[in-house]
């Protein structure tokens, strides 16, 4: 039997405890611990013998040229593993470092250069945190310019958005972007291309300061939607509100209570179409590429009806 014959002082070299080595396995009353060390021991033996090949194999990968080694590219989300042949891995070591999320310098493949611009904004957490008084007041001064579109208060009457108490930072990276032509707009590009960059600080910092819309849920008998709450996780969609407001803000995103619903979902589709490209990452592109349009008008909906500016009714 293995237990009484096998070369126990080998056990002690391994690191087990060395007692073990010195048991009397053909006494009867350890006889119920035989098989567990026998499953220790082989176990030990395996978990030896994997190490040695893990490095060989490594070792291997990095002395074999690179111009040989196959393509390897995984799909994401629900989707099985595809080939893809543009694509290679150089080594065994890029595709470990890769997969554990570790930044390394491209080896086979070119970057790919976009057709259209993108955003240059650079989001930090500090972006436009603190506003001073003066940067406030010849925010105010400029926003005379905005207020035919965007309301004397910041409340828009006709479905543009609502810029009254919103986030500074979302406010800058707009004017930026339509600066910049990563986004455009027959209105705002004309008006943001002979902004300074502190105007653009300034403006923003007045809007932020301003109160937002009260939230009014009178009447409205529906709760949040799902897709505002836990998003669609297997089409990778987050909830809405993670980064627009209700549950968390996300730096550089827009808040969305109140916004006119023909505003938000002419930019969810826009997004959706690719005719929006200014989102960091493609974030809203892979987002709204994925939502129905049923999900699209229940979110539309809910935020828009959160609270909405009092109408004029004229005379």
């Amino acid at each position: 039997m293995i237990v009484t014959t096998f070369p126990w002082h080998w056990v002690g070299i391994l690191g087990m405890p060395r007692r073990m080595a010195y048991y009397d396995y053909s006494n009867a009353a350890l006889e119920p611990m035989a098989l567990s060390v026998s499953i220790s021991v082989v176990g030990a033996f395996i978990l030896v013998i994997s190490a040695i090949l893990f490095f060989v194999v490594l070792l291997e990968g990095q002395r074999a040229p690179r111009e040989n080694a196959g393509p390897y590219r995984f799909a994401v989300a629900v989707h099985p593993p595809i080939r893809l042949p543009e694509v290679k891995a150089a080594g065994l070591w890029d595709a470990i470092c890769s997969a554990a999320g570790i930044a390394r310098k491209a080896t086979s493949t070119s970057p790919v250069t976009p057709d259209f611009k993108i955003s240059s904004v650079v989001v930090t957490p500090q972006m436009l945190s603190i506003a001073d008084t003066q940067s406030i007041g010849r925010g105010a001064t400029l926003a005379h310019q905005c207020a035919i579109c965007h309301g004397p208060a910041g409340f828009s009457r006709a479905d543009a958005p609502n810029l009254s108490g919103q986030f500074a930072g979302a406010i800058y990276k707009q004017l930026k972007d339509f600066q910049s032509g990563a986004r455009s707009n027959a209105i705002m590009t004309p008006f943001a291309a002979k902004l300074t960059d502190q105007d653009m600080i300034d403006v923003a910092s007045y809007y932020a300061y301003l109160p937002r819309l009260p939230e009014d849920r009178a009447g409205q008998a529906d709760a949040a939607p799902r897709i505002v709450l836990n998003g669609a996780p297997l089409r990778n969609i987050p909830p809405c509100g993670s980064c627009h407001g209700s549950i968390d803000h996300k730096i550089g995103s827009p808040w969305l209570q109140g916004q006119p619903a023909a505003y938000i979902k002419a930019q969810l589709q826009a997004f959706a179409r690719d005719e929006r490209n200014n989102d960091i990452s493609q974030q809203m592109r892979n987002i709204a590429r994925h939502m129905t349009p049923h999900e699209i008008d229940v979110a539309v909906r809910y935020y828009s009806s959160l609270s909405q500016p009092a109408r004029s009714t004229g005379h």
